[in-house]
Formats: structure tokens, sequence, C-alpha cells
């Protein structure tokens, strides 16, 4: 029976939280442009507060997602 150690299971729990972090901030943001293109193309004349509006979600799911594979890599060096 082989056993694995704590290491091999810090990094592969860190290189998976990274992974998903950067695939959740993926669709996050593939969502909100979604939702950006539909709402300019039931109200065009609000399409600046719009883009605005969705520009300045997208950055901040972004910078969750950039801490959380941050984090995930962490797991992976600090042992």
């Amino acid at each position: 029976m082989v056993l694995i150690s704590n290491i091999a299971n810090a990094n592969a729990g860190g290189a998976i939280g990274a992974g998903l972090a950067a695939m959740g901030a993926g669709i996050g943001v593939g969502q909100i442009g979604k939702g950006a293109v539909e709402a300019i193309a039931r109200q065009p004349e609000a399409v600046n507060d719009i883009r605005s509006n969705m520009i300045l979600t997208a950055a901040l799911v972004e910078g969750v997602a950039l801490f959380a594979v941050i984090v995930g890599f962490l797991a992976m060096v600090l042992k």
C-alpha cells in the first residue's frame, strides 16, 4: 500500500484550487460579458453605463481570482 505524503496532498490541493479559481473567473467574466451584451441589445441608449459597470465588475472578479490563484500557489510552496 502506497501512502501519499502531506506534501503531495498540499501540492495537488494547491494546483486544483488555482485551476478552479482560474476557470471560475473565466466563466464569471464570460457571464458578465453575456449579460452586458444582452442589456445593450435591449437598451442601446444605455451603452456607456452598461459598459462601465461591466468593466468594473469584471475587474473585481479578476482581482478575487488572482487572490485565489496566489493562495493556491502558496499552498503548494509553503509546507
